[in-house]
């Protein structure tokens, strides 16, 4: 709960900033408090303090997510899909690096320096925007003139939560999360309860996580190509709902056939991050969208994973959990409906009220 609760509250804390302090900038300071949420973490002197950090850090990541979409669309508008695969992609293999390291790495030089030793790679991946910074690179702002001579329209008068594009991005990047943050936090336990072992439990956990990998990389090319991607967001809905039915019924030897198809459902989440660059043409479209759909679908997140445990009694077999799981699926299938219509953010401008008229005696 504690990840999409600090994306969310950053989400909303980008929205009013992604208009008015250049994107780089904004990524530093991202880059920056992540940082200092690692280093903290490894210093944290009580439990109190370990928390803070760990907010800190992830308010720094959520910030990451919020910018990196308008980046994408600022220097490498023509190659949205195979970067934001990228992107997704290495989100991906840096939390399993990570989690298969940190172990092994505490065990040999204690828990501190296992997790503190990450806020290297955050430092190092400051340095070349800083160098950029320095150095005043900048390219065209977003309402230059495109490649073909046409004037692109500015997106400061756009608001995301007037439009229908706004909130079925939010919903989702909710359904998705919801889905995705309450199998990696009980998955285990649920498949424990089915009479697992606990190894084999951790290895269905490890399955699910890496899946995330090949989807993540083959979504956003895909996504990009199609003016009505809907068909896409339904096959990850019904991967979700067939992988949870034989994980609840089925028998327990078959389960990691059933962890299969579901972690294939976790290709939804590239499918939201895809569609916010997909439904803007600007670079202020897409920063605006990208904190407003990430805010407020994060803070719908949130509750997924603790309504999963307080939906559990025993001998209920978890169907009341995975019911609520299947609500959001169908969230997420009403957010993909919405954001199917090949239209754009910009183009949803609220019609001026005109000037009532003065009729003269």
């Amino acid at each position: 709960m504690l990840p999409t609760a600090s994306f969310a509250v950053m989400g909303f804390l980008a929205l009013p900033l992604v208009r008015r302090v250049r994107l780089e900038y904004l990524l530093l300071v991202a880059i920056l408090l992540t940082t200092l949420g690692q280093l903290g973490r490894a210093g944290g002197w009580n439990v109190q303090a370990f928390l803070a950090f760990t907010c800190v850090a992830m308010l720094g990541i959520g910030l990451v997510n919020v910018v990196v979409p308008p980046l994408l669309m600022k220097y490498f508008p023509d190659r949205i899909g195979i970067l934001a695969a990228l992107h997704v992609t290495l989100l991906g293999v840096s939390t399993a690096v990570a989690a298969q390291f940190a172990i092994p790495l505490g065990t040999l030089y204690g828990w501190r320096f296992s997790i503190g030793i990450w806020a290297a790679l955050s430092a190092v991946a400051a340095l070349p925007w800083l160098t950029l910074l320095v150095a005043g690179r900048t390219l065209a702002p977003s309402g230059t003139p495109a490649a073909d001579g046409r004037s692109l329209p500015s997106a400061d008068g756009v608001k995301p939560w007037r439009s229908s594009i706004g909130w079925g991005t939010a919903l989702v990047f909710a359904g998705c999360s919801s889905n995705t943050f309450a199998a990696l936090t009980w998955l285990p336990v649920v498949l424990l309860d089915r009479g697992m072992s606990q190894e084999t439990a951790g290895s269905m956990l490890a399955l699910y996580s890496i899946l995330a990998l090949p989807v993540a990389l083959m979504v956003p090319m895909v996504v990009v190509r199609m003016s009505r991607p809907l068909p896409v967001a339904v096959l990850f809905v019904a991967a979700f709902a067939i992988g949870y039915g034989g994980i609840i019924f089925a028998p327990p030897a078959s389960a990691g056939i059933w962890v299969v198809i579901a972690g294939l459902g976790q290709g939804a989440y590239s499918f939201a991050f895809t569609m916010i660059n997909k439904r803007t043409r600007t670079q202020s479209g897409s920063g605006s969208l990208s904190a407003f759909a990430q805010g407020t679908g994060y803070a719908l997140a949130s509750i997924g994973p603790f309504l999963f445990a307080l939906l559990h009694t025993p001998g209920d077999g978890w169907l009341p959990s995975f019911g609520m799981l299947g609500a959001w699926l169908v969230a997420l299938v009403a957010g993909a409906i919405m954001v199917n219509k090949p239209r754009m953010l910009e183009d949803q401008r609220p019609v001026p009220k005109r000037a009532p008229k003065i009729q003269v005696p």
